[in-house]
């Protein structure tokens, strides 16, 4: 049978959220049983490191890494302008455009040029022809602040991650558990349109994507969260597979939820995890990285007031990673259970 398109926001960013927009996008207005008539991406703008960092420092503008990864994976045919936009600069130590990504530069150029970090986003956009919209979560200025659980306190994505853009996990740096994480300035406005793409949503997807650098950053946008806990959508938090060595050490599925309701309130129905172990062969490479499949008790999801959800998601290569086609066809399975019977109950309430 099939349904009118769903309206779905994602809520992330990093390598996490991207993957989710690529699988997504393939539905966008479909003629199958699933599809899409609206897809959007809510997208942090707290990164630091690498490229975006420096950009950030010298130019005054916001970090564009995790944007310009939006606007390629959801660009209609990711051939040579979306190669274009990824393409990152390999030359001497001692260039000026070394580890830089084109993309970066000409998001950096278009904000001069149309006087906006918004505009420009929306004119990358319109050169990729992208199948979605894409909002950064706030245009103000802001910095992470984690205060930990042994009363130190750490300032900024890279210093909380613990690592710097290409170290290995087996040298981040470690430090005690976070116990809050915070945003400087704690009164940074959100897009406007941002929230009205929330307040629309069918469906409203938070994560993959590391919890305190990419997922919180955005829910600790005071009226976002406040968005997100008013939203009539189905809201569902995709988990990560592995634990991220600097960020989730130890971390349990319940207690990376649990984070995101002591943060921003309880904005989850359901949460998504991982149904397939991996093999022992790339959990033995992944343990010499201290990195460890993220274990879970269902029974404490539940306490926390979450239906857990398990679906084979991931792609096996070098890495562990969730595979884009397995994932968005989880998520309509997943809606298919449990959205059709918020729906009715929306008719019901409105009849």
């Amino acid at each position: 049978m099939r349904h009118p398109g769903l309206d779905i926001v994602a809520i992330g960013g990093g390598t996490g959220l991207s993957t989710l927009l690529r699988g997504l996008k393939g539905y966008v207005d479909a003629d199958g049983a699933w599809s899409v008539s609206n897809l959007g991406a809510i997208v942090t703008v707290t990164d630091e490191g690498g490229s975006s960092g420096v950009l950030r420092k010298e130019l005054g503008m916001l970090p564009p890494g995790d944007i310009r990864n939006c606007i390629v994976a959801l660009a209609s045919e990711e051939q040579l302008l979306s190669r274009l936009f990824s393409y990152r600069f390999e030359l001497s130590s001692d260039s000026t455009l070394k580890g830089h990504s084109l993309g970066n530069l000409l998001l950096a150029a278009l904000t001069d040029i149309t006087g906006g970090f918004d505009n420009a986003i929306l004119a990358a956009s319109e050169v990729l022809a992208i199948r979605g919209a894409i909002y950064p979560s706030t245009l103000s200025d802001v910095r992470l602040r984690a205060t930990l659980t042994n009363g130190r306190e750490l300032v900024g994505e890279v210093a909380i991650s613990g690592s710097n853009l290409g170290e290995k996990a087996s040298n981040t740096q470690r430090h005690a558990r976070i116990a809050n994480l915070a945003i400087e300035p704690a009164d940074a406005a959100p897009v406007e349109r941002a929230l009205q793409a929330i307040a629309k949503a069918d469906l409203i997807l938070i994560g993959p994507g590391s919890l305190y650098t990419s997922v919180l950053p955005n829910l600790l946008i005071k009226p976002i969260a406040e968005a997100m806990r008013q939203a009539r959508a189905l809201r569902v938090y995709v988990c990560n597979v592995m634990t991220q060595p600097g960020e989730t050490d130890g971390y349990s599925a319940e207690e990376h939820l649990a984070a995101i309701i002591e943060h921003a309130g309880l904005v989850v129905d359901v949460m998504i995890m991982n149904g397939r172990r991996p093999t022992e062969q790339i959990l033995t490479a992944y343990a010499a990285e201290n990195q460890y499949p993220v274990p879970f008790d269902v029974n404490a999801v539940r306490e926390l007031g979450v239906t857990p959800f398990f679906g084979d998601i991931i792609a096996e290569g070098n890495f562990v990673r969730h595979d884009p086609a397995a994932l968005a066809e989880t998520i309509f399975r997943l809606y298919d259970r449990y959205g059709r019977t918020l729906e009715r109950m929306r008719r019901n309430e409105e009849g």
